[in-house]
């Protein structure tokens, strides 16, 4: 080839490549439906107000792609486990979205706040509904007995304000909040409440957060099943005494600190003094489950992995 028509190729070669690397890619706006619904109850979202504040949310998570993403694999953990415990406590099945966006699904999820866990309660408000909170035991970390402190906080604030919605915000702003706005700004929703910006986002990002969750390949999120997270299977051991050291407990049952500390984020120290002789369930994997070639794919939820 001789210089010449070299030359010309890569002269080209060049100009298309500056060409293509000028060109956007396409950023496509989500779509806003005219109404959703939430816990069983149609919102209308044809209020301008409304309808911004969805838009605003579902593009946030939309284009956050990887906690909106991680949120989705986690979500084949932890629903097998959590959503179970929202039907027996009568709490309608929408209100799952709530952990999805106080953690993302991050079980270990610490905030400046202090709030700990699926379901952020701080230590006050964990010990009110239950849970055991100190440097030996965090129950804000299991992620059942959390949801079942979440389930209970919930239902009380159900039966406070007469919605759903109302008690999400009050899961956010605190019922007491919520409680003395509604009675003073003459309403009887929190969609109708001028509230400060997190708690007036917080309840469109759950709206947007269910969306985006039931209809991922809608806005882009593609997954294989293989991609998902899956629970590892276990045996349930129980404690009633002291545990004066938990690496020689996990090496006694099996299995090893790091993975007692992973399946049992509960667990705050390396012992367990428990001199009032409670009963903890400790998981411990079943022979070979820490292996992910070992686990069943069982997709809870068969959209998570649906193409469009």
């Amino acid at each position: 080839m001789n210089r010449l028509i070299k030359s010309t190729i890569i002269a080209i070669a060049a100009t298309a490549f500056t060409a293509a690397a000028q060109t956007p890619s396409a950023v496509l706006n989500p779509t806003v439906p005219s109404a959703v619904t939430f816990a069983g109850s149609k919102i209308n979202l044809d209020r301008a107000d409304m309808y911004e504040r969805y838009d605003r949310e579902l593009t946030a998570l939309a284009f956050t792609h990887g906690n909106t993403l991680l949120t989705i694999k986690r979500a084949n953990k932890y629903f097998p486990l959590i959503a179970p415990v929202l039907q027996r406590y009568g709490v309608p099945a929408d209100l799952i979205y709530i952990a999805c966006i106080e953690s993302y699904l991050n079980p270990r999820a610490y905030s400046p706040a202090k709030a700990a866990g699926l379901w952020q309660f701080i230590p006050a408000a964990a010990k009110q509904y239950g849970l055991e909170v100190n440097e030996y035991v965090d129950e804000r970390y299991h992620p059942v007995k959390a949801t079942e402190a979440a389930c209970k906080f919930l239902k009380s604030m159900k039966n406070r304000f007469g919605n759903w919605e109302s008690a999400a915000a009050g899961y956010n702003a605190g019922s007491a909040r919520i409680a003395r706005d509604l009675e003073a700004q003459g309403v009887t929703t929190a969609h109708d409440l001028y509230l400060p910006d997190e708690t007036s986002r917080y309840i469109f990002r759950l709206l947007a957060m269910k969306e985006i969750m039931e209809n991922p390949a809608k806005y882009g999120f593609t997954l294989t099943p293989d991609q998902l997270y899956y629970p590892v299977e276990c045996s349930s051991i129980k404690v009633t005494g002291p545990v004066e050291d938990w690496a020689k407990w996990a090496k006694s049952h099996g299995t090893n600190y790091m993975t007692l500390r992973d399946l049992n984020p509960w667990i705050r120290a390396k012992s367990l003094p428990n001199k009032s002789g409670k009963t903890y369930n400790v998981l411990v994997p079943k022979k070979g489950a820490v292996m992910r070639s070992n686990q069943p794919k069982k997709v809870y939820n068969p959209k998570w992995t649906a193409k469009n």
